[in-house]
């Protein structure tokens, strides 16, 4: 991880916490950290906080309703973060590259709820934003993640899937 700031005077500690959590936790345990950054954090806080802890929380939720509220608060937080902001946590970042995965996971919650046409509008959403994404590793796990929800979503599965 990078050397990063929450204000310019030293390593952003929620970050750092999140990053090691997720490393030395397991789900359930991983969730409760989460759940209590989120608590430190609160909804005001800092965008990039907030849609990490969103993001990684949706992803140990079982339920999707539950997932959905998590992606949704995530998404919110992505549409007030700036690229200095994230660029400030690590050089290489930029916020237009977290909206395909961010739309992904909505299309795939959606879906999962039956609710296909707000699931079709997310995932044209997240295949529109692709352009942004290198074809690296972190590139070809949201393509593909798109291809999977793409052919769940044509079948009508509400299934979840075993890449989610």
């Amino acid at each position: 991880m990078a050397d990063s700031t929450e204000n310019g005077t030293g390593p952003d500690e929620t970050m750092a916490a999140i990053a090691v959590a997720k490393q030395t936790a397991g789900v359930a345990e991983w969730r409760e950290r989460l759940l209590a950054l989120w608590e430190r954090v609160g909804a005001g806080g800092d965008p990039l906080h907030r849609c990490t802890i969103g993001h990684y929380l949706a992803d140990v939720c079982d339920d999707a309703a539950e997932a959905l509220t998590w992606d949704i608060r995530a998404l919110d937080a992505a549409d007030t973060l700036t690229d200095d902001r994230v660029k400030a946590h690590h050089a290489s970042l930029n916020v237009a590259g977290f909206y395909p995965s961010l739309h992904l996971n909505l299309a795939d919650n959606y879906r999962r709820l039956s609710s296909f046409a707000a699931a079709t509008r997310h995932l044209d959403e997240a295949k529109r934003r692709l352009g942004v994404l290198s074809d690296d590793g972190y590139g070809r796990i949201v393509r593909d993640g798109i291809d999977h929800v793409t052919v769940a979503l044509v079948a009508g599965s509400t299934e979840r899937l075993p890449s989610h």
